[in-house]
């Protein structure tokens, strides 16, 4: 088992199987705008769950709930509690959340561009005690992305889109974590670029036992790679279920995954789909 499996296992042990439990929670901008309106739902210790959606749904909001990263854009959780490890965490800063091993990889991947790419990687381990962890950890990280280990004295400003996730998913990593928050990974990717990136989050779940939670408008990558999902449309859980389910669901199929014929785009047009609000506790 390798370190980074180590940890997550160590981590795990005498939790229940839930690792993150969002329950009920509203977001508010400015005091004004209501931008989730009773979001729930869970993610497995050991499970990678896709959150989905149309551009301006909720994800990235309800990822920095998670994460804590609202009070930059003046937002507020106003209702409801998050539970990791067994534990709320919705008051606790975001370098303590990364100490207890959530972590989240911005969209728009957000690395230091005067840094180099091993600079970069570094960073991820700032909250760190055990430094002398850190070099074989790092090494790890190599192992996962033998392309940042080519351009490990590279700026990272002068790195591909590509070169730029791998560094800031290996970043993440490099702070032992147990769940990563991964924000649209496939922005700005091209196709066989996505598919690597995918396939190298599916190999830290299955090696290295990180729980990954997606939020993604590529519905037919992140299903193929996820257990399971959640579909959010103007800030509510309107359908979810296991992956495979969804991706033969005819409504996603035809929203979603652009394989129907009637033109439409928007599940508000169709009266017929029962949007699931959900008001557990």
């Amino acid at each position: 088992m390798s370190a980074l499996a180590e940890a997550a296992h160590g981590a795990a042990a005498g939790t229940a199987e839930t690792a993150l439990a969002v329950n009920n929670i509203e977001v508010v901008y400015d005091h004004v705008i209501l931008v989730l309106k009773g979001v729930s739902f869970q993610v497995p210790n050991g499970g990678v769950v896709a959150l989905l959606g149309a551009n301006g749904a909720g994800k990235t909001t309800t990822l920095k709930a998670i994460s804590n990263l609202l009070h930059a854009e003046r937002g507020l959780v106003t209702k409801g509690s998050i539970v990791f490890d067994g534990v709320e965490v919705q008051g606790l800063s975001p370098n303590e959340l990364v100490r207890r091993g959530l972590i989240q990889v911005m969209e728009g991947r957000h690395c230091f561009a005067h840094l180099t790419v091993e600079e970069n990687l570094l960073t991820g381990a700032y909250t760190r005690k055990d430094r002398g962890k850190i070099a074989p950890d790092l090494e790890r990280v190599y192992d996962y992305f033998p392309r940042l280990r080519e351009r490990r004295r590279s700026l990272a400003g002068y790195t591909s889109g590509g070169e730029q996730q791998m560094t800031a998913i290996g970043r993440a990593l490099m702070s032992r974590p147990r769940m990563i928050l991964l924000d649209e990974p496939s922005m700005g990717l091209a196709p066989q670029l996505v598919e690597e990136i995918f396939e190298i989050v599916a190999r830290l779940n299955r090696e290295a036992g990180v729980s990954f939670l997606i939020a993604e408008q590529n519905t037919n990558m992140a299903l193929r790679y996820a257990q399971y999902g959640y579909i959010l449309e103007n800030g509510r859980i309107v359908m979810d279920g296991e992956a495979e389910k969804l991706r033969e669901n005819a409504d996603v199929k035809e929203f979603y995954l652009g394989l129907g014929a009637s033109g439409r785009t928007s599940f508000r047009d169709v009266k017929h789909y029962r949007r699931r609000k959900r008001w557990l506790a």
